[in-house]
């Protein structure tokens, strides 16, 4: 007997002495590359009983933490993505995808709500927006760590030590638009949103102000190609998660398992600038943003905005006449404004007060072509593009002569108006009188008196001068 519990005692000090004790405690777990502002946050899966430490051993006990026990031995995991045996250790199937098994764990703490074991954000350290996470006093096992970049970033054994390269980046979204426009005129949108692996619950954002009326995405693609709608979803009015928006595009959490960093998706979509436009100045601006990552948090993560502004330009028109040094302003002048030389491409508009008239909407009622003078001389047309315009006279005030051509007016990118090659904050538009004829009774007949009367003078002087001369002869 006391040969027997002697060669047991050997070997229990042998089995000591080739497996470490798993002090409570010892793990950490270091995030390089970690992203400022972002939370990582890590769960205990499975706790390692105990491991082999010799180099080149693979060798570990895994069994699932209390928490996690439901998890690991429901149908969806075991026999799919582990193995677990009679006595409940945990190994690693084969050929299991070890992303999908991480997702499938996220979603699972977020819907049973399960306490981590650590949770930090990443501070700024220096002028860099990359910094280093530790999370230290971990025990032993096998850890999910998520981050608030809507990524997966690793699944991981502390043993006792690992470091993490966070591989993943914030997903960007960049915007352009056609910049000026006429009131009524469609303007075309785009928004590129590179994507980043293990998205999660990407949803595009968009504001528009009040000057521009959201009229539908009209297309979404994914690296040039066309996506198809079963993976998105669009919602605008009281539809919109958030209320500040004007719509937004939610992704399928499917089609953001497919997306690969690098990922571009496009989304086109048109708007239509309306009566509350903002001529010149700060002009129509329009946000968009993606949010992503945690659905759960009130305060979702999301890119910085990216806005552009839509700009519509205006005229302002003097008509004139000089009278010596002085500027007189005349009334009754009729003009249109059109879009080709020959004034066939005529331009709706809509008066909006004395002397203010705007481009109008399609097919709005109210519409005119023709705007006459009042006794200001002056009118302004606003709601413009920055295109070429044609200013047509077709009636002249009483008495003056009427324009021999159009005026051709430039309005540039920044609203500047140019006519006759020129700028100018004014078209100025002169009109000229002939001089009166004269009349009877005027200077005129008397001049017509005074030379008819010179010319009869000299007709008699000469017929004297000839008589003498033949008297003379005789």
């Amino acid at each position: 007997m006391k040969k027997t519990m002697s060669v047991l005692l050997a070997l229990v000090l042998l089995l000591a002495l080739s497996v470490p004790a798993m002090a409570a405690g010892e793990g950490t777990i270091t995030i390089n590359n970690a992203v400022v502002g972002q939370t990582y946050t890590i769960y205990e899966i499975l706790y390692l009983e105990s491991y082999n430490p010799a180099e080149g051993s693979e060798a570990y006990a895994y069994k699932a933490t209390t928490a996690w026990n439901e998890f690991i031995n429901s149908a969806e995991i075991k026999g799919t993505y582990m193995d677990v045996d009679a006595q409940g250790y945990v190994t690693w199937k084969d050929g299991a995808d070890a992303a999908a098994f991480a997702k499938l764990a996220r979603a699972y703490a977020a819907e049973k709500n399960l306490a981590n074991q650590g949770q930090k954000t990443a501070e700024k350290k220096d002028d860099s927006n990359i910094t280093t996470v530790t999370f230290d006093n971990l025990d032993l096992g096998y850890y999910l760590l998520d981050s608030t970049l809507g990524t997966l970033c690793s699944l991981d054994t502390t043993n006792p030590t690992v470091t993490i390269k966070e591989k993943n980046a914030e997903p960007t979204n960049v915007k352009t638009v056609e910049e000026d426009a006429d009131i009524g005129q469609t303007v075309y949108f785009k928004s590129t949103v590179t994507a980043q692996a293990g998205a999660e619950n990407y949803v595009f954002h968009d504001k528009m102000s009040e000057g521009l009326t959201y009229t539908g995405v009209t297309s979404v693609k994914l690296n040039g190609n066309d996506v198809d709608a079963e993976n998105y979803t669009v919602k605008s009015g009281n539809d919109v998660t958030d209320n500040g928006c004007t719509f937004e595009v939610v992704f399928t959490q499917a089609f953001c398992d497919t997306l690969k960093a690098g990922d571009k998706i496009e989304i086109s979509y048109t708007a239509t600038v309306n009566e509350k436009a903002v001529v010149g100045g700060n002009g129509n601006p329009n946000e968009s943003k993606l949010s992503y990552g945690d659905s759960s948090s009130a305060t979702p993560t999301t890119t910085p905005p990216s806005t552009t502004t839509t700009y519509t330009w205006k005229i302002d028109v003097l008509k004139y006449t000089m009278k010596g040094d002085e500027e007189v302003k005349l009334a009754d002048a009729v003009f249109t404004l059109s879009r080709d030389e020959k004034g066939t491409d005529l331009i709706n508009l809509v008066k909006v007060k004395d002397n203010v008239y705007r481009v109008a909407k399609n097919n709005e009622e109210g519409a005119i072509t023709q705007i006459t003078t009042d006794a200001t001389g002056a009118f302004t047309i606003k709601g413009l593009d920055s295109d070429t315009y044609y200013l047509t006279e077709i009636t002249q005030p009483a008495g003056y002569n009427k324009l021999a051509a159009p005026i051709k007016v430039v309005i540039d990118d920044k609203g500047n108006v140019t006519y006759n090659g020129e700028y100018t904050g004014t078209v100025k538009v002169e009109n000229k009188s002939g001089a009166e004829l004269p009349s009877t009774g005027g200077i005129g007949t008397t001049v017509f008196y005074v030379v008819g009367g010179l010319m009869v003078l000299i007709a008699i002087v000469l017929l004297v001068t000839r008589k003498k001369m033949s008297v003379h002869k005789d």
